[in-house]
């Protein structure tokens, strides 16, 4: 495949700058003065393995990728090709289901895998200091043997970087008690595209001046690159226990979930999964999923035995009462664990049978019923098949659009099935992305949710922070509203 090579989607990229790409050995050789050998790569088939992210369906090999191993190191070369005008693309772990981290073919990759250390460990202030290259599963490795963990648990947890989370504003299963990303940072440093290091938020809950972090979190690398984090950790529960719930249809799933919220308990956990999931997952995890239910709900509290206790039979009479016809509460934490391995390795066990597009939209909880009515019906009207599996407490859906990738047709019908998703969400009150940002997958579909004032609002905020346009473009922000356009 060629450099540059574009989209198989039907998602519009700009064209390589041809200035740039005359000028690839001398930025090539200006960038080898700021890092180590060892952490400049540019032979092409060493780039090749940054061309994509998780959102296959685009490829691109970038001019150059480099590995910085310091926040000095990321400011001096953001100044350096600041000054030579050449964009830059963010990456974490490439896990971005969106296409946060896709490279263009006149673009210089700035990756953090070799920034991965723990610099601070406060148990007494909650708090931990990290590089932003570490993984989120790390985190919570590096405090547990004080009995503490880092709250958001998005399923790539174990691959995933906190700038990545940070950059999309990350969730997970357990956000509906903790929270996501933003509620779960305290401060960040970051490295602003003419090379200077800001140090936003601190070691405080609230710190001085304006909240920065909130908008520097979920910004999707438009703004700077976020270096060292101070995240929040907390104390380990004295227990949890999950619960599966199965119901005959989606419509009862929905109802009962809007009746826990609206009872006032909140569990850590409330994860949906429908019928074609139950059997994808099952098939892979053998997690005990019943095989007979139109939809199913897992359910996690925590506290001590007695809390939990009360707290499950509180809700197994909400799941009867909204016609619940399996009801499982785990008894051990092997059965625990397999509850959790299935929902955990659902979308890998669904790739197994079949290419899919991952959407990510959020809506009001008390609109699930309608939504996943009509996601049905939808999927079915372009002829394809939808496998859901999401977090419902907090009404943070991803369906799991099926389809064949090697057929033109069915790729174009997977785009406009999931485009109409994301629109339902909208009109349903909610907006495009929960977690999984916007990127280039739902660039175009910004003027669903935002009028031109919004929209321009945001643009002179980013203008704000990246003057001319070098970070992360291409995202977010739909072509046309780039200053000055595109190089032909």
């Amino acid at each position: 495949m060629p450099e540059g090579t574009p989209s198989t989607t039907g998602i519009p990229m700009p064209p390589p700058d041809p200035a740039i790409m005359a000028r690839r050995q001398a930025i090539v050789d200006g960038l080898a003065g700021l890092v180590p050998p060892a952490n400049l790569i540019v032979s092409e088939d060493e780039r090749r393995a940054y061309e994509t992210d998780a959102f296959t369906a685009y490829r691109a090999v970038p001019l150059a990728v480099v590995l910085p191993e310091t926040t000095e190191e990321v400011a001096a070369i953001l100044k350096f090709l600041n000054q030579e005008g050449v964009p830059v693309i963010p990456r974490g772990a490439g896990t971005s289901l969106a296409g946060g981290a896709l490279p263009q073919a006149d673009a210089v990759v700035v990756g953090l895998s070799k920034m991965s250390k723990v610099l601070e460990l406060r148990f007494e202030d909650r708090l931990a200091r990290v590089q932003a290259g570490i993984t989120n599963l790390g985190i919570s490795g590096a405090v547990a043997h004080e009995s503490f963990f880092y709250a958001p648990d998005p399923s790539s947890q174990l691959a995933c970087t906190i700038a990545g989370n940070i950059a999309m504003n990350s969730g997970g299963a357990h956000c509906l008690k903790y929270g996501v990303t933003t509620n779960n940072i305290l401060g960040v440093r970051l490295v602003t595209m003419a090379g200077e290091i800001l140090d936003i938020g601190g070691d405080a809950v609230d710190a001085d001046g304006y909240d920065l972090l909130g908008i520097v979190i979920g910004s999707e690398g438009q703004f700077g690159i976020v270096t060292e984090a101070v995240v929040r950790i907390l104390p380990m529960a004295e227990g949890a226990r999950p619960m599966l719930v199965g119901f005959a249809t989606p419509e009862e799933a929905g109802r009962c979930v809007a009746a826990i919220i609206a009872s006032g308990i909140i569990p850590v956990a409330i994860e949906y999964m429908d019928k074609l999931a139950i059997e994808i997952t099952e098939g892979f995890a053998h997690a005990g999923y019943p095989l007979d239910a139109g939809a199913m709900l897992i359910i996690e509290v925590e506290g001590s035995d007695a809390e939990i206790d009360r707290l499950l039979g509180l809700i197994s009479t909400m799941a009867r009462q909204h016609g619940a016809t399996t009801i499982k509460i785990s008894k051990s934490e092997a059965e625990s664990a397999a509850i959790w391995k299935g929902r955990k390795s659902a979308f890998g066990a669904t790739g197994r049978i079949a290419d899919y597009i991952c959407m990510d939209g959020t809506i009001p909880t008390g609109q699930l019923p309608m939504v996943l009515k009509r996601i049905d019906e939808i999927t079915e009207s372009h002829g394809l098949r939808v496998a859901n599996v999401f977090h419902a407490g907090d009404g943070n859906l991803h369906p799991l659009v099926l389809y064949n990738v090697n057929d033109a047709d069915q790729r174009e019908k997977a785009e406009a099935c999931g485009f109409d998703i994301l629109r339902l969400c909208v009109e349903a009150g909610g907006c495009l992305t929960g977690e999984h940002g916007v990127g280039i997958e739902k660039r175009d579909l910004m003027r669903e949710q935002f009028d031109q004032i919004d929209l321009d609002q945001q643009r002179d905020l980013k203008l704000a922070f990246d003057p001319k346009w070098l970070l992360n473009p291409a995202k977010v922000f739909p072509l046309d509203m780039r200053p000055g356009g595109w190089a032909a």
